[in-house]
């Protein structure tokens, strides 16, 4: 509940202000732009509909910080101080929270009666910008688990929050129990959050067991010393037959180089030597909740199973979600072709691709891609007892390069196929 109100108004002449004198106007409900100049410009986020209670974030523009200007309502219990601010140098401040001015963020009279109040601005001895404040009636305190009539899949999460801005209310210290969790959770006020303004405002994130069974289950909030406030149902149903989300729309195991992209993954024909790695790529379209953190990449050709990872750079382009991660593959390992195996929404999707390894190690590629003006040793085939012996020199020479050449750069086999630049 963040609403933003803002009013510029007309001053006098004199030190207290910036510039000289300019046109009131006043913008309801969007954030105004500093730089009338000599306007003294009045920000107020939460302007519209307060509680009793509720937090008014103050933010003035155009007064110099030696102006010991405050701030005076009927919705505030006592006179308001405006502190300076300079936040220019900050890189989260941008636009036109960017700036310079005064600041203050009082809480309205719990006393406050429901109407619309003015609200000035003292600098200098006198009134140099108003606006309006308008309050409404206190609500009782409300419990909420997730979303009215809404079934939860196992392992999802859900807010829980506790809005106990009411008159008379106290206490600092929730928690929520359920036979749906392993142990209570804890109910916090966060001031950064998108409750800023309600300092009554418990919240927790909770999630819900991958294991859980399907069931109906009370959620139980308490007050400190376990004493029981209020209690709602929660329905929690595992994804069935005919549901969208039962096997979502699952594609892969596909695989890119390990400095590539995922949009130049391919399911056939990617190939890789031992001792190099390749990434894993997995789509779906309806995942299960929690496969963030579940969702693994085995495969015999790998030294050990690989979690695979959403992509947060998709998140809101609309492209189904996609999850990937590195595997590096055993040295040692003979060429072929080795199976790369993803399990997901429990067990009912099973899919399995191909990943093709080379016979040639990521040493001997290293070496063959700084380059050699002569002929490959590798290639000399001996036919005579003199070949033999040229052989043996030749293999001695192959030593020799693959050690100076090792330490210079890597890179693709311009002949062997790998699709790994610089990956080693």
């Amino acid at each position: 509940m963040n609403w933003t109100r803002t009013a510029v108004a007309v001053v006098g002449t004199g030190t207290l202000w910036l510039g000289g004198p300019a046109a009131a106007v006043a913008h309801d409900g969007a954030r105004g732009t500093p730089g009338d100049p000599g306007g003294v410009q009045v920000l107020l986020n939460g302007a519209f509909g307060n509680r009793p209670g509720e937090l008014i974030d103050i933010d003035v523009r155009g007064l110099r910080a030696a102006s010991g200007a405050s701030v005076t309502s009927p919705v505030f219990d006592r006179q308001v101080r405006l502190a300076p601010y300079d936040n220019a140098g900050d890189p989260a401040a941008t636009g036109p929270d960017a700036g310079e001015g005064l600041h203050a963020r009082p809480a309205i009279s719990a006393r406050a009666r429901p109407g619309t109040y003015p609200l000035r601005v003292h600098a200098g001895g006198r009134v140099v910008a108003e606006e309006q404040v308008e309050i409404r009636a206190p609500r009782r305190p409300e419990f909420r688990v997730g979303a009215k009539d809404d079934v939860l899949r196992p392992g999802e999460q859900l807010g829980v929050s506790y809005d106990d801005l009411y008159p008379g209310e106290t206490g600092d210290s929730f928690a929520v129990a359920s036979p749906l969790l392993p142990a209570p959770v804890p109910l916090v006020h966060d001031p950064r959050g998108t409750h800023w303004n309600n300092p009554r405002m418990f919240t927790a994130l909770v999630s819900v067991p991958p294991d859980a069974k399907d069931g109906t289950y009370k959620v139980t909030l308490t007050a400190p010393g376990g004493r029981r406030v209020d209690e709602k149902p929660l329905v929690v149903r595992a994804a069935r037959a005919g549901d969208s989300d039962y096997v979502g729309r699952a594609r892969g195991p596909a695989f890119f180089p390990f400095d590539g992209r995922p949009e130049a993954a391919r399911a056939y024909g990617h190939r890789v030597p031992p001792g190099g790695t390749v990434n894993v790529l997995w789509r779906d379209a309806a995942p299960d909740p929690g496969e963030d953190d579940r969702l693994t990449a085995t495969s015999p050709a790998f030294e050990r199973p690989v979690p695979l990872r959403r992509d947060d750079s998709k998140a809101s382009d609309g492209d189904d979600p996609r999850y990937f991660g590195p595997a590096r593959i055993r040295r040692g390992l003979e060429a072929g072709r080795y199976p790369v195996t993803v399990i997901s929404h429990h067990g009912r999707v099973k899919r399995t691709g191909h990943l093709q390894v080379t016979g040639a190690t990521v040493g001997a590629l290293a070496a063959k891609a700084a380059g050699d003006d002569g002929p490959d040793p590798l290639a000399i085939v001996a036919g005579t007892g003199a070949g033999l012996a040229a052989l043996g020199v030749g293999v001695g020479a192959v030593v020799l390069v693959v050690r100076r050449r090792g330490r210079g750069r890597g890179g693709p086999d311009p002949g062997g196929g790998c699709a790994l630049r610089g990956s080693w």
